[in-house]
């Protein structure tokens, strides 16, 4: 398989098929610097599938994060859409005109995102369990008691032991593993069809990080989501992904399932990422998703 073969194209439904569920066509967008503008995303495409888990690989740098914020209509100011599209269930949910617009609707309800710093993430002067439930409350019209009983709910559900406490703490009060628990719970409130996640255990440690990791594996697999994972650690996707795309330099330059990747690497830089992957060499492989 050539590199060419290997980069995605737009999928175009045919009669009978089922629809994407993600698509970004073509994707470009250019940054404002102090020596001019700076290309950052250069015609990127990924379809992404219902309930499929891909991961998206490449150094620090190399666009990974910006894709995700230009999915979820968070791009910083001095950013801008140059061309393509974001389709969510076939429908372009970045709008042309001034800054191209984007559907806040999608936000959440379709779409919705785990950060890799939930320190930064979460508010600090906010409880926890407001902080999960608080948009979902607003656009269903919870009452309190049962914003309060349904954030408890979802900690219990991401394996937060004794939420009935835990609710009412502020995000100094618990620890990296749990303070990431309560951004995942507060993704899934939202009840969406694609989780995006940007590196949400590089600040945990290894054995918190196999926790989280297995947390994603197991609400990915039970809810159905379609599951956009960045990372620069190709372990992590072995263990998550299905299907795994890698970009540098702002462009998608490879894309396959996960076993073509990892044995028949097509481009020199994945290969280089792969060589750079921790392995044990007595005969134990990297686990990988099924």
């Amino acid at each position: 398989m050539s590199p060419e073969s290997a980069t995605p194209q737009p999928s175009q439904s045919q009669p009978g098929q089922a629809q994407p569920l993600l698509e970004v066509d073509s994707l470009t967008v250019d940054i404002d610097g102090e020596v001019g503008k700076h290309r950052i995303l250069d015609d990127v495409s990924i379809t992404l599938e219902p309930g499929e888990p891909m991961g998206l690989v490449g150094e620090s740098g190399s666009g990974k994060s910006m894709t995700l914020r230009t999915i979820l209509g968070m791009l910083p100011p001095a950013a801008t859409v140059v061309d393509g599209e974001v389709r969510f269930r076939g429908r372009n949910i970045l709008t042309s005109g001034s800054g191209r617009r984007y559907d806040q609707k999608v936000r959440g309800t379709g779409i919705s995102m785990v950060f890799q710093e939930p320190a930064i993430a979460l508010n600090p002067v906010m409880k926890v369990g407001r902080q999960i439930t608080d948009a979902i409350a607003e656009r269903k019209g919870l009452s309190k008691r049962a914003s309060h009983d349904l954030a408890i709910e979802l900690m219990d559900r991401v394996g937060i032991a004794n939420p009935e406490s835990r609710v009412s703490d502020y995000p100094f009060q618990l620890s990296g593993g749990m303070r990431q628990r309560v951004m995942i719970a507060a993704a899934l409130a939202q009840e969406p069809e694609i989780l995006l996640c940007d590196e949400p255990t590089t600040a945990l440690d290894v054995t918190i990080q196999a926790q989280v990791l297995d947390l994603f594996r197991t609400m990915q697999q039970e809810k159905g989501l379609g599951l956009l994972y960045v990372t620069h650690d190709l372990a992590v996707v072995a263990q998550l992904c299905t299907s795994i795309s890698v970009m540098k330099s702002g462009k998608i330059i490879e894309h396959g399932n996960l076993q073509r990747i990892f044995d028949e690497p097509q481009e020199d830089y994945t290969r280089r990422l792969l060589s750079a992957t921790p392995r044990i060499d007595d005969g134990v492989q990297l686990e990988r998703a099924t």
